[in-house]
């Protein structure tokens, strides 16, 4: 396994009470124009680095934030807690709502670097679920909201049917083991030809490089207690991204859920070619593109 270093960003750590959190960052570019402030929430089986500062050899723009920074955005990602390079020590599962808390920590410790008023929130997978969560919790915060891989009550969702068989063996333990296989299966339980090796293979590079294993507590929150969101409660503007081939969601829960959304400034995209782990597909530069619209789209003047 190549052991993988990043570079060209700043390390920051904050605390939630003695819990020490890692956040990276990739300012934008002077450039151009300054865009906003993103904050990008991972998921269940990686830390933030991987997920959005990859760096794969012969693949260009394979670093979401280096794309956006290009672009007049100041990128943001962290580790939450039980992940990366954040705190482990603790003999808990890491679930959902804790990392929410992780999210309220870290946006605090943003805003108040940065001077922004607001942050554009990306959020894929169970960090979909801890972004709308946070965006719940703390409205004034959020100025979009941007949901990739999301679910909602998990009805109809052929990877948590699947995942849920394991649900007694998750409940006994904190934590699960990974290696490269398991990275491997993210991308082939759905269409694995969405996905080429060679970024496959540097994701599991990435990923191992910072963890030999992952908590259990998005897993068990996933699998047996959704809804964790109340979507009437989410009053960002927000954009819902659905892979083609993903299968942690079916279509009707996602629309059910965005039809109760609140905020008339809303979008629903279905991503052609996309499985599950959209920024490391075949197709990545369309998701980037897809989300650089919805957060660069005007304010609204006239709400009527």
């Amino acid at each position: 396994m190549a052991n993988v270093e990043w570079s060209g960003g700043q390390e920051h750590w904050t605390h939630k009470e003695d819990i020490r959190l890692f956040l990276w960052q990739k300012t934008a570019s002077p450039k151009v124009p300054y865009a906003g402030t993103i904050l990008f929430v991972h998921g269940s089986s990686m830390a933030s680095q991987p997920t959005f500062d990859l760096s794969v050899p012969g693949r260009p723009h394979s670093s979401v934030m280096d794309w956006f920074a290009e672009r007049g955005f100041d990128t943001w990602c962290m580790d939450n807690e039980g992940y990366g390079r954040s705190d482990k020590h603790r003999p808990i599962n890491f679930d959902i709502s804790n990392g929410a808390d992780d999210l309220s920590v870290g946006s605090a410790y943003i805003l108040e670097k940065t001077g922004a008023k607001q942050l554009l929130v990306y959020g894929i997978s169970s960090g979909a679920l801890k972004a709308a969560l946070f965006a719940q919790r703390h409205p004034e915060r959020v100025a979009k909201l941007a949901l990739d891989a999301f679910v909602w009550t998990g009805q109809g969702s052929p990877t948590l049917a699947e995942r849920a068989k394991k649900l007694p063996e998750f409940l006994a333990k904190n934590s699960r083991p990974i290696d490269r296989a398991f990275v491997h299966s993210i991308f082939n339980r759905d269409h694995a030809e969405c996905a080429d090796d060679a970024t496959k293979d540097a994701f599991a590079d990435a990923i191992l490089t910072l963890d030999s294993s992952m908590p259990t507590g998005t897993y068990v929150d996933m699998c047996s207690k959704l809804p964790l969101v109340d979507p009437t409660q989410v009053k960002a503007a927000t954009l819902i991204m659905r892979g083609e081939y993903d299968g942690i969601a079916s279509l009707d829960d996602l629309i059910n859920f965005y039809k109760l959304l609140p905020c008339t400034n809303k979008q629903f995209s279905i991503m052609q070619g996309i499985s599950h782990a959209s920024f490391q597909q075949k197709n990545h530069l369309m998701v980037y593109q897809i989300l650089h619209s919805f957060f660069s789209q005007p304010d609204p003047i006239y709400k009527g």
